[in-house]
């Protein structure tokens, strides 16, 4: 039997220095086993593969003796392994994760729920690929800034130091996302095309807010993540968008969980930069005025500010006049010295539009309620129905539809709700039934929950 051609064998009893065998497209340094889930990592994309796929591409490996000549049984033919098996002994990692800045094999460490653990010979396979694109020149990047300040205007230098942000320091958080306002056609995704390729395309990730609200979270694993065409989904979606992004939009938390099909959960760094798209922003988004994770921009263009002729000329500068490269040269080029990308960014005018536009005609009349029971340190639902003199206020408290928004319109007016340490539910139990109790948020926990129980003792 002829022994097997050699591959990589990282020294030791049994292998000694071989390379990759270049008449293969599929080899045995392509792969690392993945011990908790004992599958095997194809390193180029990251995929996972079961032991069978592995052994059926990857020949057997061939056994070698301290001295490195090759072991030979009693029968005289080589002494092999199965692929996997080899890579199970040889190659395995403990953990993977997505990281940006790191190596492809992260050494003596560990990522748990709260960051990096020092674990001494400890292995991580890194997912996170760099970009490759080839740089242009800086100096040549004029038509992507002009189309920038064209539809951006006030809005350009923010936007451009975010953008840089992603390209520069992809592995550092930005406490805030963006949301790229304007009407249809005027070119916000144009915008982002060089963005995309400065930082990979495969570090930039898209999905609609349906999928944002989903189970699966591939998508954390973004450098830039963009929310397309935020749209109207009704309120109480709104508001469900708004408390999931929570966790995306800054840290802490410093680590999230990322779940994909068929694979076992694994926590990534939490530097993932948001940038949301919407033709209508004062439906589609609900920003309370305390926010600090949002910086809106709203463009003036119109779709008929922009002829064919335009679009031809960017796109062929794009694609034929070395754009894309000159513009990723930009982005490197930007000094990011003066701008903290932990700050809350600033309020502009659309911000205040979204937050007035998310202010209903339920927040006076709540608020009206709240006069009536001379804003009380506790309250619940049904105190606020006895004191409205709103019919139709009172049909919207009564409405099961409308729970959801409930808590929101009273974080709006200023107060959150108690929960119940003495019962399993968190539910306080008045005048017969479970209800939820509100506090005024300016008070402590202990003083929320000292109201909450001095109201019930009232009612009895």
């Amino acid at each position: 039997m002829t022994v097997a051609p050699l591959r990589i064998v990282e020294g030791g009893a049994e292998g000694g220095p071989i390379g990759r065998n270049p008449l293969r497209p599929v080899d045995l340094q392509d792969f690392r086993h993945l011990a908790p889930m004992n599958r095997w990592i194809y390193m180029p994309v990251g995929d996972l593969w079961p032991a069978s796929s592995v052994n059926a591409r990857v020949p057997p490996v061939p056994v070698y003796d301290r001295d490195g000549t090759p072991r030979i049984d009693k029968k005289g033919d080589p002494v092999t392994l199965p692929a996997s098996q080899w890579l199970a002994e040889h190659r395995a990692v403990e953990q993977q994760t997505w990281v940006p800045g790191e190596t492809t094999i992260i050494e003596d460490k560990l990522i748990a729920e709260g960051g990096w653990i020092a674990h001494p010979g400890a292995r991580v396979f890194n997912l996170y690929r760099p970009p490759t694109i080839a740089l242009g020149d800086a100096s040549k990047a004029g038509p992507w800034i002009d189309h920038l300040r064209l539809i951006y205007q006030a809005d350009a230098e923010h936007l451009l130091r975010w953008f840089a942000h992603r390209v520069q320091r992809p592995g550092e958080k930005v406490n805030h996302g963006i949301v790229l306002a304007g009407a249809p056609g005027i070119g916000k995704d144009t915008l982002l095309e060089p963005v995309k390729a400065a930082v990979g395309p495969w570090n930039f990730g898209d999905v609609s807010p349906v999928q944002l609200l989903g189970r699966f979270n591939g998508f954390l694993q973004s450098v830039i993540l963009r929310v397309s065409e935020a749209r109207d989904m009704g309120e109480a979606n709104r508001f469900q968008v708004y408390e999931h992004c929570k966790t995306l939009l800054a840290a802490p938390p410093d680590v999230l969980r990322v779940d994909r099909k068929n694979v076992q959960e694994y926590a990534v760094p939490n530097v993932v930069g948001v940038v949301f798209t919407t033709n209508r922003p004062t439906d589609a988004l609900y920003l309370p005025a305390d926010d600090r994770r949002h910086y809106v921009a709203a463009s003036e263009a119109t779709h008929e500010d922009f002829d064919e002729a335009y679009w031809s000329r960017l796109w062929g500068w794009y694609q034929d006049g070395g754009g894309i490269g000159h513009v990723a040269a930009h982005l490197y080029s930007v000094d990011l010295s003066d701008w903290n990308p932990f700050a809350p960014p600033p309020k502009t005018a659309a911000f205040r539009a979204i937050v007035d536009a998310g202010r209903s005609v339920e927040d006076s009349d709540l608020a009206d309620a709240l006069d009536r029971l001379d804003w009380p340190e506790a309250v619940t639902l049904g105190d606020l129905e006895s004191a409205t003199v709103d019919d139709g206020f009172k049909e919207w408290l009564r409405d099961r539809k409308n729970r959801r928004q409930v808590p929101h319109r009273m974080k709006e007016a200023g107060y959150a709700p108690v929960r119940n340490d003495a019962a399993k539910d968190g539910f306080f139990k008045m005048h017969g039934r479970r209800q939820v109790v509100y506090a005024r948020d300016t008070l402590t926990i202990a003083q929320q929950l000292s109201a909450a129980r001095t109201l019930v003792e009232e009612a009895r």
